[in-house]
């Protein structure tokens, strides 16, 4: 059974959400972060530039077509909008960007480390490894380029001296991997802490490579498991 597609309202809603929930996280902070979902092939709803994630209502998004042209929206669209689009372009798959400053992840990437060491069975089936971008100006058309050689094989990135990107089937896909971001982040810091971690070996991760695929497959055949919208109102309210 094909799962009904979220209409243009239900995305306005999710963007709030969502994006106030990165501020409650401390994702983002003041005026930082965006988010975007892809309305259709042709199509990005997206936050506006220039706002707080807490403060934001479902009129204040913005809609441009895949090369950032604004086609609707009373406020301009985030500065980060390229980003985005490059994302959307590369992975047909991908219905949800979330960009974030999480404050752990984000040290790691302003160090130059990216979160690549197999650590935690959990985050390998479930988000793989995290690399890190190259530096690019804030705003930038460059920062796109240099999430470039990353895309296709990840599902977040960490972007030097910046923050990171998430991105997946849904808004709530994304979140969620932002959230697996922060928590690999912390595992990582503490790690170190402790005196080094211990990677996985290599035979448990070909075993865990294959249950990944088949994770991966489960998730395409069964309905996606989105919330419903009664239950992301009451989640958003607490």
């Amino acid at each position: 059974m094909t799962e009904a597609k979220p209409s243009e309202g239900d995305l306005r809603k999710q963007l709030v959400r969502f994006g106030r929930w990165m501020n409650r996280l401390g994702f983002a902070p003041g005026t930082s972060g965006n988010l975007s979902a892809r309305l259709d092939p042709d199509r990005i709803l997206a936050t506006p530039t220039g706002c707080s994630k807490y403060l934001l209502h479902a009129s204040h998004m913005v809609i441009v077509d895949i090369d950032g042209k604004q086609l609707s929206g009373s406020r301009c669209v985030t500065s980060e909008i390229d980003m985005h689009l490059t994302i959307y372009r590369m992975r047909s798959d991908v219905k949800g960007v979330v960009h974030a400053h999480p404050p752990i992840a984000t040290a790691f990437a302003s160090s130059g480390i990216a979160l690549d060491e197999p650590l935690c069975s959990e985050i390998v089936m479930t988000l793989g490894s995290v690399p890190l971008a190259p530096y690019a100006t804030t705003g930038s058309a460059e920062v796109g380029h240099t999430l470039v050689p990353f895309i296709s094989d990840h599902d977040a990135v960490l972007m030097a001296n910046h923050g990171a990107v998430a991105y997946g089937a849904t808004l709530l896909d994304a979140f969620m991997k932002m959230e697996t971001v922060e928590h690999f982040a912390k595992i990582c810091l503490i790690t170190r802490q402790l005196g080094g971690g211990k990677p996985l070996r290599e035979d448990a991760m070909s075993e865990l490579f294959e249950a990944r695929r088949k994770y991966r497959r489960n998730l395409a055949i069964c309905p996606n498991l989105q919330p419903e919208e009664k239950d992301l109102r009451s989640i958003a309210s607490t």
